[in-house]
């Protein structure tokens, strides 16, 4: 409607005065860096404690079945996207071998106390690359990829989808929690609009918007597996998801096993 969209425009010229130090910045060119090294590791961390406790249900819920997918050796070898501080450390399964990445180096501190806390957990490497470049894993190389509040705010959601195929053996599976855009008649979604320009700068890129299941639906997934939560008590639209690499499920099997936008099995 042509007001609602005038009332956003006009919220959004409200917030964006507000936040006029941080536009500032990035005019200049110094935001970005300072946001994605200092700024945005910081208030992760400090936030990271109560997330947990409201998330804790639903990542147990999702890592359940991740002793499922362990390799022909016995061992499970995890690449985890976007690892932060590494508040998922806990809910991985024993013996587990962790390779870490991140884009921003900046979560070293709080990453190093959570590895000393979770010795039951074998840590391989840090890597400092973003999702939608892997190169430094091989190619098939790993049982499970896990990414929690990463795809609102990697640069191209299908680029990191093809590298979390590309990287996962057969019969692999990654897992995900995200935050996605509301249902476009709620007033949930017209604040996510009206905070999106301002709340992507302040938070690293972070999309209010994002409508993950179409990103899903395009990749090659032979099933979707989760559920999508409606209400701020189910941490605000938050789908549990997990994806599978299916070396053995035929192509339309994504259409045919289809039960909701959230989690799949993936074939080639």
């Amino acid at each position: 409607m042509p007001e609602a969209a005038a009332s956003v425009l006009l919220l959004r010229a409200g917030l964006a005065l507000l936040a006029w130090p941080v536009y500032l910045l990035s005019f200049l060119g110094i935001w970005e860096p300072f946001c994605r090294k200092v700024f945005f590791p910081f208030v992760l961390e400090k936030l990271s404690g109560v997330h947990d406790k409201k998330s804790k249900k639903h990542k147990q819920e999702l890592f359940r079945s991740l002793p499922d997918f362990r390799g022909p050796s016995g061992e499970l070898r995890l690449l985890e996207i976007g690892t932060g501080s590494g508040s998922n450390f806990q809910f991985y399964p024993a013996g587990c071998r962790v390779t870490c990445t991140d884009i921003s180096p900046g979560f070293q501190e709080g990453l190093s106390r959570n590895m000393k806390k979770n010795q039951h957990l074998r840590f391989e490497r840090f890597l400092v690359a973003a999702g939608e470049d892997l190169a430094q894993v091989p190619s098939g190389s790993v049982d499970a990829v896990v990414s929690t509040l990463v795809l609102c705010s990697v640069r191209s959601v299908s680029g990191t989808l093809s590298e979390v195929l590309r990287v996962l053996r057969p019969g692999g599976a990654f897992y995900f929690l995200e935050h996605v855009a509301a249902e476009r008649s709620s007033w949930t979604y017209f604040w996510q609009q009206v905070c999106f320009p301002t709340w992507k700068l302040v938070f690293a890129g972070c999309c209010l918007t994002r409508e993950l299941w179409k990103n899903l639906e395009e990749a090659k997934f032979s099933e979707l597996k989760g559920y999508i939560s409606n209400t701020a008590k189910d941490l605000n639209q938050k789908p549990n998801c997990q994806v599978r690499r299916e070396g053995q499920f035929p192509e339309s099997h994504h259409q045919q096993s289809w039960k909701s936008p959230f989690g799949a099995e993936s074939s080639r």
